[in-house]
Formats: C-alpha cells, sequence, structure tokens
C-alpha cells in the first residue's frame, strides 16, 4: 500500500513540475527579454538621435532669431538713411536757390561796378581836360576875378566831395562783393560736401539693401530647413511613442499572461494535490499515508522570479576699448548720425564716430557731448601721432566721401574696428585693399 501511495505522490509531483516548467514557457519568457532589450537599445538610439536633432533645432531657432533681430537693424537703418538721404535732397535744392540768389545779387553788383567805373573814368577824363593834375591852390589862385575865385573853389570842392563819396561807395561795393563771393564760396563747397554724402549714402544703402535681401533669403533657407527638421522629429518621435507603445503593451502582455499561467499551475497543483490526498485517503486510512500525502502536498514547488535589482547611479580698462565693440559685431547697422541716442544704441544703430564715442565712454573715457560728435571733434580730441607709432586704441581716420569722413579704433595688427556702412560695427584690415587706399595717415592717441 505505501508503494502504491509513493508511486501516487511522485506521479503527482512529477507532473505538477511538467506544468509549472513547460519549455514552451520559458521559450517565450527569454523571446520576450530579448524583443525587451532589443527594443531598449533601439529606444535608445532614437532618443539619441531626437537629441541631437532637438539640439540642431534650438541652435538654428537662436541662429534665425538672431537673423530676424539683424533684419530689423537693417530696416530701421535704411528708413533712417531714408530720411537723412530725403533731408540731404532738401538742403541742396534749398542751396542751391540760395547760391542762384547769390549769383544774381553779384551780378547787380558788378553791373553797378562797372558803371561806377565809367562815372569814375569820365570824372577823371574832366579833371584832365581842365588841368585837374595842376595842384587844387594853383586852381584856385589862377582863377581871373573873386567871382570865379568863387566859383572855381566850390567846383573844387564839390568835385573832391563826390569823388572821395563815389570812391568810397565804391570800396563798400568791392568789399562786400568779396564778402558775397566768399560766402558762394563757402555755400558751394558745403553744397559739394552734401552732394559727396549723399552719394556715399546712396552707396551705403545700396550695399545695405544688398546684405538685407541676402540675410532675407538667408532668413527663409533657415526656416524652410527649420520645418523639415521639425516634421523629422515629429515624425522619429511619433515612431519612436508607438515602439514604446507597442513594447508596453507587449509587457503588460506578456506580465498577463505570466500570472495567469502561474496562477493556473497554482491551481492545478492544488487541485492535483487535493486530489493525491483524497485517494491517498480512499486507499488507505494510515497516519503515516496522510503524513506523506501531506508531506508531498508541503513539498510543491513555487513559481520563481526573474526579476534584476537595479544597480545603483554613480554619484573695464582703457585697454579694453579695443575689445568692448565686439558685442556688436554681426549685431549693428549703420545709420547715418545714428548712435547719438539711448534708443539707436539699444538697437546697435551707429554711424562711425559715434561708435567710437561709446567704444570710449564703456571704459569710462568721455570724448565729449553725444549729440553733436563728429570725426572733425574726435580728430582734436586727443594728441596726434605718427602712423609708424600707431597703438592698439588710438583713433585712425580715413578720407573717404571727404577729407577725414571716417574713424575707427585701431586693434593691431593693421586691423581696426568700427561702423562700417556696409556691414554696421566690424572689423577691417587698413594694411590692404579699400581702407589702406582711404587712410590718410592722422592717428590720435586719447
Amino acid at each position: 500500500m505505501k508503494k502504491k501511495m509513493l508511486l501516487l505522490n511522485t506521479t503527482v509531483l512529477l507532473g505538477l513540475g511538467g506544468i509549472l516548467s513547460t519549455p514552451a514557457y520559458a521559450s517565450t519568457i527569454q523571446d520576450m527579454e530579448s524583443q525587451k532589450s532589443q527594443i531598449q537599445n533601439q529606444r535608445q538610439d532614437v532618443q539619441s538621435n531626437i537629441k541631437a536633432a532637438s539640439d540642431e533645432l534650438t541652435r538654428l531657432q537662436a541662429e534665425q532669431d538672431q537673423m530676424k533681430a539683424q533684419l530689423e537693424r537693417l530696416t530701421i537703418a535704411e528708413e533712417e538713411n531714408n530720411k537723412k538721404a530725403q533731408k540731404t535732397e532738401a538742403d541742396i535744392k534749398e542751396t542751391s536757390k540760395q547760391v542762384e540768389q547769390l549769383e544774381k545779387e553779384i551780378k547787380l553788383l558788378q553791373e553797378k561796378l562797372e558803371k561806377r567805373n565809367d562815372i569814375l573814368k569820365d570824372r577823371a577824363r574832366s579833371l584832365q581836360e581842365s588841368g585837374g593834375n595842376v595842384e587844387y591852390l594853383q586852381v584856385l589862385l589862377g582863377s581871373s576875378s573873386f567871382g570865379d575865385f568863387v566859383d572855381r573853389a566850390l567846383a573844387v570842392s564839390t568835385i573832391v566831395d563826390a569823388d572821395r563819396g563815389i570812391l568810397k561807395e565804391t570800396k563798400n561795393m568791392q568789399d562786400e562783393l568779396k564778402t558775397k563771393q566768399a560766402d558762394v564760396k563757402s555755400k558751394l563747397a558745403s553744397l559739394e560736401d552734401m552732394k559727396a554724402e549723399l552719394d556715399e549714402m546712396t552707396v551705403q544703402l545700396a550695399a545695405q539693401k544688398k546684405q538685407k535681401d541676402a540675410l532675407a533669403k538667408e532668413l527663409k533657407d533657415k526656416e524652410v530647413k527649420n520645418e523639415e527638421l521639425k516634421a523629422s522629429l515629429q515624425s522619429k518621435d511619433s515612431s519612436l511613442a508607438n515602439e514604446q507603445s507597442t513594447l508596453e503593451q507587449n509587457i503588460k502582455d506578456q506580465k498577463a499572461t505570466e500570472e495567469a499561467a502561474r496562477k493556473a499551475a497554482e491551481q492545478a497543483a492544488k487541485e492535483a494535490a487535493k486530489k493525491a490526498a483524497e485517494q491517498a485517503q480512499k486507499a488507505a486510512a494510515a497516519p503515516a499515508e496522510q503524513a506523506d500525502s501531506s508531506s508531498a502536498k508541503a513539498e510543491t514547488p513555487k513559481a520563481s522570479s526573474n526579476d534584476v535589482a537595479p544597480t545603483s547611479a554613480p554619484a573695464p580698462k582703457a585697454s579694453n576699448v579695443v575689445t568692448v565693440g565686439n558685442r556688436w559685431v554681426g549685431n549693428s547697422a549703420y545709420v547715418f548720425g545714428g548712435g547719438r541716442s539711448q534708443s539707436d544704441i539699444s538697437h546697435g544703430l551707429f554711424d562711425c564716430s559715434s561708435f567710437v564715442h561709446w567704444a570710449y565712454s564703456q571704459v569710462g573715457v568721455n570724448l565729449g557731448p553725444l549729440g553733436s560728435v563728429s570725426t572733425e571733434t574726435l580728430k582734436h580730441a586727443g594728441t596726434q601721432v605718427s602712423s609708424s607709432q600707431m597703438q592698439p586704441g588710438d583713433l585712425v581716420f580715413f578720407d573717404t566721401y571727404k577729407k577725414d569722413g571716417h574713424v575707427g579704433i585701431y586693434v593691431g595688427g593693421g586691423k581696426f574696428i568700427g561702423a562700417q556702412s556696409s556691414t554696421g560695427v566690424a572689423i577691417a584690415n587698413m594694411s590692404s585693399g579699400y581702407w589702406k587706399q582711404k587712410f590718410n595717415g592722422r592717428v590720435v592717441r586719447i
């Protein structure tokens, strides 16, 4: 009877062992773990690509913002320079009218002088014919009678007074003519300077317009690439989300399957053990056999866990004037007459002299009133030195549309920093090319 019970219990245990360690079930677990590892690796690769793409997107957006800001500056500069050009045109027309009026006045003065000259010539000729070269006393003493004496005295007095008045008026007219001629020359010189400035501004506007158009095209290209990158990132993110969702669902399903199998195995073991116990009780009621049945029931194997425990994670000086302007390189625009208000400075809108004034103000050096700063005031702001002794921080001057029409700050190595018409604030080479040709040798040390 004991042998029969032992055989029965062994059979039950073998049956339970087969249920709890089915090869197909183990294979499913192994496949799931392998799939999980593969998807995790794939997810890491995709996330790495997404991070790289996100970083690139951030960089492009920052560049786009910077380009938009520069485009806005150029637009403001273009508007301001257009206003300056229109005002200069108006000044030229007004000055031209003044010149025309002065020319008319000069012509009238010249006509009057010619008449005065004719009168003087006639007077001189009359005196010559009547003995004008004789001394006045001889003229008076040569009278034939007292009446003749009085007439001659009156005539001589009248002639002297009239000549003196004509000569004085003539001299005054000549002086006035010289003054008006000098005024005309000054007006014409000013007009020529304004015309040169206008021509220069026209060139500057064309250069800035070209730069603006180029930036606009570049901005558009960047926007297109940005959108393409954004769409690509969204596609990758969607694909990753789908894979992650699929993985999570597979894991969830597999865990549910595993849990169901575990519970089924436990239930089957319980039922088998119960059935074996009942059969054993029916076969023999001996206490020993009941103990064996209880022992067989107690030895029912438990499902093992495959969880892996997570591992712990490891724990201003004056010398700076040559560099203070670097912050505006690529972030500024040239405006003729700009840089003389806080609004202009905040937007990076300078002309050459206002930039130099700003740069020195940043290192505690005042170069005079900001509102009236110009190349003319700056060339008298310090001590002029030889170009052979040029040092970083010195002011360098160039003959552009006029003498000393442009100024910058020497930075060393044959280069200077300044607000240029086509680039805004930039570092330019004065040892070759355009700026070498325009450098006039004037160097001022502040």
